[in-house]
């Protein structure tokens, strides 16, 4: 079927969504310029692969730590207010960075300190923004196509800032990608001040906040499709997703470059991911999503395994640009699954526990691929991480018939497909 392109673009018809899609696309340039530059710094500072792991993990733990908390917050306060002031923290902390490193100060305590308090205000902006999405898309058809276009301005940020990062941290240092990070939050909090949001009331059960941290983990963990989906995010995010902090060690000792190299392998990463998020707007319909978790988890697993064997540089870029497809159309279509198949007063909740396993698992992959990459090499511990997303998509996958049962009344009662599709027609 023939998908024109202004149909994979139809949420910006939404005020609000397109405020949010360029000051984000903005931002998130500078976001990975940071995240680039920062790998470097570690790795010039101390040339160890558990330290760069080190400061992944203390970067994310918070994360896993106190989403549940969170999540009971983000569904009792305002999710715009919420974004605002997290927005302006992320700001700051990249300036404080900036000016240690520009002024020659910076030191690896001073990185793992940020890195600790970076985790701590994304462990509410990340839940928060998953949630608000549903806010500024009015109607409900329109949310899978949200989701995805995100995902597409995530990682098309992730294409340009990388190569940007690498060719500054070669010319004029690391500093001024920190400096430039900070400096593009601007766009995102004044696209934030201009929304015109309206004041939503949910109806929390209780004012019991361990209650409701209790309730949200019943509810998340009790629903089959949403706990074998978080399941399996979390075990990507586990063996999978750390490969990015073992980017430095690729780009230098295997393949033989510099800190542009370096940027070289996650642009292209990058642009697998934006054909991924483009590939997931054009579809218009959230059916099949299911067995599409599962095929991308095993792109994802192959891709990975095929760039841990390669010492080429042009065939390590394009494993990587398959590994950023795969990833992407995983996390994607589980965050649309999740949104469209949960209750409302409960979204911050289950967001936060997608945080958790996207993020707060990354925190600890990324420190068993450190110290695994310490004692077995950095290709050995990839091609393990491959072997068991691979794995994780073959287990989901026997499972796609039953959740597809439990699945396709509640797109029925919700308007996402029409009464009398059997539930053996292949879609979930």
């Amino acid at each position: 079927m023939k998908t024109n392109f202004k149909e994979i673009l139809r949420s910006l018809k939404y005020r609000n969504y397109r405020l949010f899609f360029a000051g984000q696309g903005i931002s998130l340039i500078g976001t990975w310029m940071q995240q680039i530059a920062l790998s470097w710094l570690v790795y010039k500072l101390t040339n160890s692969a558990l330290l760069l792991g080190l400061v992944g993990f203390f970067g994310q733990v918070p994360v896993f730590v106190i989403t549940p908390f969170t999540g009971v917050l983000i569904d009792r306060w305002n999710r715009h207010h919420i974004l605002v002031a997290t927005q302006t923290l992320l700001m700051i902390q990249a300036l404080i960075l900036a000016f240690l490193t520009l002024t020659g100060h910076i030191q690896v305590w001073h990185i793992v300190s940020l890195s600790l308090g970076l985790g701590l205000v994304n462990a509410f902006d990340m839940p928060a923004r998953q949630a608000f999405v549903i806010e500024m898309v009015e109607k409900k058809e329109d949310l899978s196509n949200a989701i995805a276009l995100n995902s597409a301005m995530v990682n098309g940020a992730r294409l340009i800032g990388p190569a940007v990062a690498g060719i500054l941290v070669a010319i004029v240092g690391e500093g001024m990608c920190f400096l430039i990070n900070g400096i593009s939050f601007i766009a995102v909090i004044i696209a934030l001040l201009f929304m015109k949001v309206k004041k939503i009331l949910f109806n929390v059960s209780t004012n019991n906040i361990p209650k409701d941290i209790k309730e949200g983990f019943k509810y998340t963990f009790g629903f089959s499709p949403i706990r074998s989906i978080l399941l399996l995010l979390g075990l990507i995010s586990l063996m999978g997703m750390p490969y990015t902090v073992l980017m430095p060690i690729f780009a230098q000792d295997i393949l033989h470059g510099g800190s542009h190299t370096l940027g070289f392998l996650m642009s292209s990463a990058g642009v697998g991911a934006v054909i991924g998020g483009v590939y997931l707007a054009s579809r218009k319909t959230v059916l099949g999503l299911g067995k599409i978790l599962a095929i991308s988890a095993g792109i994802f697993g192959s891709g990975l395994i095929a760039f841990s064997l390669s010492k080429n540089l042009w065939l390590s870029l394009s494993m990587l640009l398959i590994v950023g497809f795969g990833m992407i159309v995983q996390i994607a279509a589980s965050n649309t699954i999740l949104q469209t198949i949960t209750e409302e007063d409960k979204r911050g909740r289950v967001m936060s526990f997608y945080t958790m396993a996207v993020v707060g698992m990354s925190s600890f992959g990324n420190l068993l691929a450190g110290t695994l990459a310490n004692k077995i090499g950095a290709p050995y511990t990839i091609l393990i991480s491959g072997a068991f997303c691979i794995l994780g998509a073959v287990i989901f996958s026997t499972r796609i018939p039953l959740l597809r049962k439990i699945v396709y009344p509640i797109y029925i009662k919700k308007g996402f497909m029409p009464e009398g599709v059997k539930s053996d027609s292949g879609s979930k």
